[in-house]
């Protein structure tokens, strides 16, 4: 059930992304993630060799960290993939 609704939003943020964007074009991912070295390590490291530009910040407790990543991509379906392999890294919710 959950693979299904999954695979209908991803299907429906393509749609979006093709009437609203050119491709090749930056995108602007953001994450909300709990403050844990390894969680946001495994973020950074999807997007290595992409040159991609990657900020974080703790929120005012601690508790979480909110990371944005800005990186040329060259379609919708590569937006959609690195959405699916942060998707694996447990706890993190994407905005």
């Amino acid at each position: 059930m959950e693979d299904q609704k999954s695979e209908k939003f991803y299907a429906r943020l393509k749609e979006q992304l093709l009437e609203t964007g050119k491709w090749p074009s930056n995108y602007l991912y953001k994450f909300i993630v709990p403050t844990d070295k390894s969680k946001i390590d495994g973020i950074t490291k999807i997007f290595d060799n992409t040159g991609a530009v990657i900020e974080s910040k703790q929120s005012k407790k601690g508790t979480y960290t909110s990371v944005s990543v800005t990186v040329n991509l060259k379609n919708p379906d590569a937006v959609i993939e690195k959405y699916k392999e942060v998707s694996n890294i447990e706890g993190v919710i994407s905005l």
